[in-house]
């Protein structure tokens, strides 16, 4: 604990909505933030570089996927992943416990772990709470996960309370293991979209939260008027004293929305996803560069955005790449995302201290609500 704190340095009267600085081993992390997913170890197609240049604090990397490859003892022999992906600041790494529901094959669960197949080889593996924690430990990231079964949606009231009981003795294995003084361990709040379970998650989880807690279970394929009734229920109760994180969130109106409910910190791949299939994020909402219409747009991604896309390219050119499949397109459509959803926190910040965040909220959806309606 004496390595990790936190700060609430202004609450937003309009919405409770805090501006925070959250302090780790490898550096201050200033809330809202907006963090990056770099899976592999790397936020695809981008130099670390790429990110500190956009004003990155954070970014995250994936239990699951580096246990794979190249697998945790090479990190670790490498001197950690801070090294070995030549990035100073802060990590966090996600437990891996949705991709091994969501991409392995399941074998079997019970209340000791998963047995999975790969699904990169097929192989057999087994994921337990401590092999968790032990992962996370030979990675070296800064903030690490509480392996957690994410159930869901449309699973039954019976299922999500099972779902929920195993998340809670899974997390008191990661704790009693977890003795790294250098991570800090964050439960996860489950309880799939019944407001009484989650209720009892985050009581049952919140004698483990140190300096840190998560909701996991949303952004899984709900409406997000559901999400945000889940997180109008929570935020009254969710202590005040740590960071929030609302885990696989990352559309500009989500950022917002989330923001203004008293999260702190959220993370997605949709940036990275959507620029590789040639979309851009802007103010007006989506902008789909690889339709043709923009072959003959010399003007920039989005106007006033000081990106390095913006600044350097045109939407033909990008256009261009796009269609032809050069690697360039996505690099800066990627770089472009990522910067528009940093500034956007750093947005947020700006009118969490003015005291109104709801009125740039709805500002800011008034213009974005008029692109889906065809407007731009």
């Amino acid at each position: 604990m004496e390595k990790f704190s936190y700060e609430v340095k202004h609450v937003c009267k309009q919405s409770g909505a805090r501006i925070g600085v959250f302090h780790t081993p490898h550096g201050d992390i200033e809330t809202p933030v907006f963090m990056p997913v770099g899976t592999l170890g790397t936020v695809k197609g981008l130099r670390p570089e790429d990110l500190e240049d956009m004003g990155a604090q954070i970014i995250l990397s994936n239990t699951y996927h580096l246990f794979l490859r190249p697998g945790e003892d090479i990190v670790k022999e490498a001197g950690g992943l801070h090294k070995f992906m030549n990035w100073n600041k802060p990590i966090l790494t996600d437990s891996g416990g949705f991709q091994v529901f969501s991409l392995a094959k399941l074998n079997k669960i019970t209340d000791d772990g998963v047995e999975f197949s790969s699904h990169i080889s097929g192989e057999r593996l087994y994921m337990t709470p401590e092999k968790c924690m032990q992962i996370q430990n030979d990675l070296g990231s800064d903030i690490i996960m509480a392996f957690d079964e994410c159930s869901k949606p449309g699973v039954t009231y019976k299922y999500a309370v099972s779902a929920l009981e195993r998340t809670t003795r899974w997390l008191k294995r990661c704790y009693d293991v977890q003795k790294n003084e250098n991570q800090m361990l964050f439960p996860i709040v489950q309880g799939n979209m019944f407001k009484d379970l989650r209720e009892r998650s985050l009581n049952e989880v919140m004698p483990y939260a140190k300096c840190g807690i998560a909701i996991g279970g949303l952004s899984v394929g709900e409406p997000k008027e559901v999400m945000y009734d889940i997180l109008d229920f929570l935020q009254p109760k969710l202590p005040t004293n740590m960071p929030r994180y609302l885990m696989g969130v990352g559309s500009p109106d989500c950022l917002i929305e989330g923001f203004a409910r008293g999260i702190d910190m959220m993370d997605c791949v949709l940036p990275t996803r959507i620029a590789r299939n040639g979309t851009a994020f802007t103010r007006y909402g989506k902008l789909v560069v690889r339709n043709a219409k923009f072959a003959r747009d010399f003007s920039s991604i989005e106007q006033d955005c000081n990106c390095y896309a913006c600044k350097n390219y045109t939407r033909a050119y990008i256009h261009h790449l796009i269609k032809s499949g050069e690697m360039l397109g996505a690099e800066l459509l990627s770089i472009h995302n990522l910067y528009h959803l940093i500034k956007l926190a750093d947005k947020v910040k700006e009118a969490i201290k003015n005291d109104r965040l709801l009125d740039f909220r709805d500002e800011y959806m008034k213009n974005y609500k008029l692109s889906e309606k065809g407007a731009f």
